[in-house]
């Protein structure tokens, strides 16, 4: 150990919040703050003096922000981080030696004790920190040392004033300054990161008259009505030519009529392959023009991203070695036994050729960004090694920090949250198939009460093209009402596969399968948006309300609440300041009337449990007087599927009248 180290006396320890022990950053988005704490002790009784900095990747120099004691050696402070981007935040503390010299003072002159010495001791602390201190500061502690070498009254006074504890903390020496033992970082996206709406289509199904593969341009025909809806991220299945070997038909039939237009996620052919878009679709040109007019209606183009080929991609023949080869010399096709994906080659990332496999694909990723596209949801990226998506996210985000990756990640937790901290801003989930109030509760509370909350960020989709769960097959109308609140309101980002839940079909492949009959994947579809039942006007006025109130967009002040009905599940969240407070009520069984008394922690929510307060049903325009902490709700499913519910407060006013805000 050095002579400097065995002079540091202060321990930094447990900072938090850290993902792994530092390994990785936690995550934000600009506006935020990070709440940093830590345990700063010394040995002794001197007073010890803690600071967090922090500073952007980009800049040298720290900037301090001083610590405040919570007691029991446990230290707090925060900063925010206004930047897109890579930030990094440590903590320092040192021996304060004026403040433990202040200490002693106060201590010696209530025993009544000659501090002449000891004022003496302090005039050579200030004049210690005149030399690091500039311009009138500087000048000032040269004027208030010679005070207190003076000796007096005066002299005491002024060691124990305010002005000189200010300046001494600004400008006092740190002596062998105890540094935490890494660097922590957070990465900060755009809010979008958080908080979105996504709305999935297909844009082959999007042409005016049946029948006919539709185009982008027809795409551009339906962007008011996603826009009016209230969406924030259109999300485009793969855009580019299909093969035709081993060509898929309907309802994932091994054998293709001649019409069939085969599945998007079998990427490649003659006209192509990552970089193409299918011809029947349009051109890099409508592409184009499809962003630009997607961002006049105030909305993001996601893009998928699917590292797989079909045999007919140019891939197969110029890059055999990106493959892994059979012993009888055909490529190895894609499997789930007992499916199998013989249209589809998945790539070998144990190649030799590895490197320039991942160049290539880094290369596609930027091609995409070079056109405008700003945020990818990615298939299957459990698929593919942890290194791989490491080395890849951290090279785009370099040159693009705000690029947006959303992990179609279905799988095991570890799995799913590994990809999460190695830089997938959202991520699909279980929340499919969670639909009791102990499901939801339980896996709610891990996403945001636990260090998942961290580096997690959940995307709740109801439906994909994938997957058609048992309760909206079941459910009816009332199901997909449920699930479209629960989704909205619970996550500060969720999406719909969007024509189908819109019009609430509901019909599986087959029995006990969660697959749709006439799927999307395999077919053109003709979607009737105007026909009676879409959940076109209860979607806009959800996405409506998820903007006009703040506290949806984020999830770190989710509560769950009593309710004594298993069939009602009741939830708030609020702004830190409480100017915002939202609770949502919702019927977990679609077919029948549920009713029930909720229970509102009226202390935590600041509200008077004398007092009546208001809750405006923001679905219904309702409104209730509610008294105390508990009240009665009620949800039919012939008129309702949901309460949600904007609190407000009672307050009266100096003209001796009340409102409620």
């Amino acid at each position: 150990m050095s002579e400097r180290e065995g002079r540091s006396r202060v321990v930094v320890a447990r900072v938090s919040p850290q993902v792994d022990c530092g390994e990785f950053p936690i995550k934000r988005v600009v506006g935020d703050t990070v709440t940093v704490e830590a345990v700063v002790y010394a040995d002794g009784h001197d007073a010890i003096a803690a600071a967090l900095r922090h500073r952007r990747e980009s800049d040298a120099a720290w900037t301090e922000v001083p610590m405040e004691s919570l007691g029991q050696d446990r230290w707090r402070a925060t900063f925010a981080v206004g930047d897109i981007g890579l930030h990094r935040y440590t903590v320092a503390a040192w021996v304060d030696r004026f403040a433990s010299w202040s200490h002693d003072l106060v201590k010696r002159l209530d025993a009544g004790s000659d501090v002449t010495v000891d004022l003496q001791i302090g005039a050579g602390l200030v004049e210690a920190a005149a030399a690091n201190a500039a311009g009138a500061d500087a000048a000032r502690l040269v004027d208030l040392a010679a005070i207190l070498r003076a000796g007096g009254p005066d002299a005491v006074q002024r060691a124990l004033s305010s002005e000189l504890a200010g300046l001494m903390r600004a400008h006092a020496e740190r002596p062998f300054v105890t540094v935490g033992p890494r660097e922590l970082a957070v990465v900060v996206d755009s809010e979008l990161a958080r908080f979105s709406a996504w709305y999935e289509t297909f844009p082959r199904s999007c042409a005016a008259e049946p029948g006919r593969h539709g185009t982008l341009r027809d795409l551009e025909a339906h962007l008011p009505h996603i826009a009016g809806m209230g969406f924030d991220v259109l999300y485009l299945p793969p855009i580019h030519p299909i093969g035709r070997a081993f060509r898929k038909g309907r309802n994932g039939s091994p054998t293709a009529g001649p019409d069939d237009p085969g599945s998007p996620w079998a990427i490649g052919g003659p006209e192509g392959g990552h970089d193409a878009i299918h011809p029947e679709l349009g051109t890099l040109e409508d592409f184009r023009h499809l962003l630009a007019a997607a961002a006049d209606h105030g909305l993001e183009v996601a893009l998928d991203i699917a590292f797989q080929c079909s045999p007919d991609h140019p891939y197969v023949s110029e890059h055999p070695e990106w493959f892994r080869h059979r012993p009888d010399g055909t490529i190895q096709y894609a499997e789930n036994p007992p499916k199998k994906y013989q249209d589809i080659y998945p790539f070998d990332f144990e190649t030799e050729a590895w490197q320039s496999l991942w160049d290539e694909l880094l290369r596609v990723v930027r091609f995409w960004i070079g056109q405008g596209v700003r945020i990818f949801r990615v298939d299957n990226p459990h698929t593919k090694p942890f290194a791989f998506w490491e080395w890849l996210i951290d090279a785009v985000k370099r040159d693009h920090p705000e690029t947006i990756f959303l992990a179609e990640a279905f799988t095991r937790p570890n799995v799913l949250y590994r990809l999460a901290k190695l830089g997938f801003a959202q991520s699909y989930n279980y929340f499919p198939w969670r639909n009791t109030k102990p499901e939801l509760t339980q896996y709610l509370t891990e996403l945001t009460r636990t260090e998942v909350r961290e580096f997690f960020g959940p995307n709740l989709w109801p439906n994909t093209p994938d997957i058609l769960t048992e309760y909206l097959q079941f459910g009816g109308r009332p199901a997909f009402e449920a699930r479209l609140i629960l989704a909205a309101t619970l996550g500060p980002s969720y999406g719909i596969y969007g024509p189908p839940f819109e019009l609430c079909v509901d019909r599986p492949l087959a029995a006990g399968k969660e697959e749709y009959l006439d799927s999307e994947k395999y077919e053109i579809r003709h979607w009737d948006l105007d026909r009676p039942g879409s959940l076109a006007g209860l979607i806009a006025t959800v996405n409506r309300i998820r903007r006009e109130n703040p506290a949806f967009r984020a999830n770190h002040d989710l509560r769950f609440h009593q309710v004594d009905n298993e069939q009602l599940i009741a939830y708030s969240k609020s702004t830190a300041d409480l100017a915002n407070q939202v609770l949502v009520v919702v019927n977990l069984d679609p077919h029948h009337l549920q009713s029930g008394f909720v229970e509102l922690p009226l202390d935590e929510m600041r509200i008077d449990p004398v007092q009546p307060y208001q809750v405006h049903d923001l679905l219904t325009d309702a409104r209730y007087l509610w008294h105390g902490p508990r009240n009665y709700v009620e949800l039919d499913p012939r008129r309702s599927q949901a309460n949600v519910f904007v609190v407000r407060r009672r307050v009266r006013t100096e003209a001796d009248f009340d409102y409620y805000t």
